[in-house]
């Protein structure tokens, strides 16, 4: 009788651990002083960590070029909450390859000695941002919570939650945490010619969106700044391409006469952004140094 109670006991104490293994566990802290950013990931169990950034981008400010507006506006805001003072979540949206993504990395650089920190998640793990609030909320950094290339589906569940985030219901009440999105959809959502149909027009002249556009417009509207970003001027594009060129160590002369085929590469990518600027840098630079 003692010897069966054992054995049921035994895989009654199994049977528990197995459960706790799966049932989900408070995030733990990661080695803040491993790296300035970190990567929210969530493993094959379904529990999230921060993992550290081991190799960071070393872009400064003074790199990006032809986004001085923007950049202005992402410096002051980040100027505003590292120095605790009020400040706003962030949408940077537009052309794709134009410094979006960038101008955030590069403002981890700028103000990181004054104890900005960057934790990346990816859109499908917004809903677990409330257990990431709550492993920062009482540390003395700051945190921008960044999400790249953000843009949702209809129906998709973390379009919800990501609302309900910016509404205040976690992000807000956490002084230290601000998000910082950047997207190629101003609303986030794909918007259709039939929905122009549903706007109405009042006897007072006045215009109103019908419910669908509402909608897609009510997520942009909760982020406190908005910051867009515009295709790039031949000369603009140029202009980046010659700041990547001495980067890498290209002399003067050899920058004037790489602009020709820089035109070409851009125009075989059909693109002018600082991205196709930045990877034929990359190309004539390689080929320049090995000549």
């Amino acid at each position: 009788m003692n010897e069966a109670f054992e054995r049921l006991l035994q895989r009654a104490e199994q049977l528990i651990e197995r459960i706790e293994s799966v049932l989900p566990k408070p995030m733990s802290e990661p080695d803040w002083g491993a790296s300035l950013a970190f990567r929210y990931r969530k493993r094959s169990n379904g529990h999230g960590v921060l993992e550290p950034v081991r190799h960071l981008s070393t872009q400064s400010l003074d790199d990006l070029k032809e986004i001085d507006g923007q950049k202005e506006k992402i410096q002051r805001n980040t100027q505003q909450f590292v120095d605790g003072k009020t400040a706003n979540n962030v949408l940077l949206t537009g052309a794709r390859g134009t410094g979006k993504s960038s101008l955030i990395k590069a403002c981890l650089n700028a103000y990181a000695d004054k104890g900005l920190r960057l934790i990346e998640v990816d859109k499908a793990d917004l809903v677990d941002l409330p257990d990431i609030v709550e492993v920062v909320s009482n540390r003395p950094e700051k945190f921008v919570v960044f999400c790249d290339d953000l843009s949702f589906e209809d129906g998709e569940a973390s379009y919800k939650a990501l609302k309900s985030i910016l509404d205040g219901s976690v992000a807000a009440s956490t002084p230290n945490v601000l998000i910082y999105a950047t997207s190629n959809r101003r609303h986030l959502l794909p918007e259709y010619m039939q929905e122009n149909l549903s706007y109405k027009h009042t006897a007072d002249g006045e215009v109103h969106p019908g419910e669908a556009v509402e909608e897609k417009i009510s997520l942009s509207e909760r982020f406190g700044l908005w910051v867009s970003f515009y295709p790039f001027s031949q000369e603009e594009y140029l202009t980046i391409v010659s700041q990547w060129l001495r980067s890498l160590g290209v002399p003067e002369a050899a920058i004037v006469e790489a602009r020709p085929q820089a035109l070409v590469w851009a125009l075989e990518r059909g693109s002018r952004s600082g991205r196709v600027a930045s990877q034929f840098a990359r190309d004539f630079a390689g080929q320049y140094v090995n000549g």
